[in-house]
């Protein structure tokens, strides 16, 4: 069984930073035709199954009746990491658990696909064959951050210290889809990204 993706021989890890457009990306992308296995989806259903686990760790606050209160345990783990380090403990070995299940179904139809994963450098604990990153420069993140969360300058700071810097990302990726201008220059070039990938897949 695959350890951390790197056998998965079509899987493009599709990243970002907070604030880039990734989400943005990706629904193009699925637009395009593209299969996209999404994290985030598979990690708020994996954090409302471990309620009760949520509960015991941080508090009972933290958990309604509908599920976990993902905005007031977001405010605590962006403050601490020590606490996020904890609540990563409790939900990724069952968030990657999933991920791999979905990427090794995808792997049959032998088409290039994305793995949806917003922290993929900073986990670590993933290596699919290619990256491909969604770019904004970091000035760009705090004010993109600011105004779509109504934070604070110093509360947007804070979570993007949490992460990698945007830069350094860059220079880790296979593939840059820069989202620093318009909708319509961003289509270009997921259009592009889209010829880039099936050049290399032979397609």
């Amino acid at each position: 069984m695959d350890q951390n993706g790197k056998n998965f021989a079509y899987a493009i890890a599709l990243t970002g930073g907070i604030a880039t457009g990734k989400s943005t990306v990706s629904h193009l992308l699925e637009q395009e035709g593209f299969s996209v296995i999404d994290a985030d989806k598979i990690a708020h259903a994996v954090l409302d199954r471990k309620g009760e686990e949520i509960a015991q760790r941080f508090g009972v606050e933290y958990v309604t009746a509908s599920g976990v209160d993902r905005k007031r345990l977001g405010a605590l783990i962006f403050a601490d990491t020590d606490q996020r380090l904890a609540l990563e403990a409790i939900v990724h070995p069952a968030i990657r658990e999933e991920i791999f299940a979905q990427a090794r179904k995808l792997e049959e139809n032998q088409k290039p696909y994305m793995v949806d994963i917003p922290l993929y450098f900073e986990k670590r604990g993933y290596d699919f064959p290619l990256v491909a990153l969604v770019y904004a420069p970091r000035e760009m993140q705090m004010e993109r951050l600011q105004r779509r969360n109504g934070l604070l300058a110093q509360e947007a700071q804070m979570r993007l210290d949490a992460q990698i810097d945007i830069e350094e990302k860059r220079k880790w990726s296979n593939f840059v889809i820069d989202n620093s201008g318009s909708l319509e220059e961003l289509e270009k070039k997921v259009n592009q990204f889209k010829r880039e990938l099936y050049a290399h897949f032979k397609i």
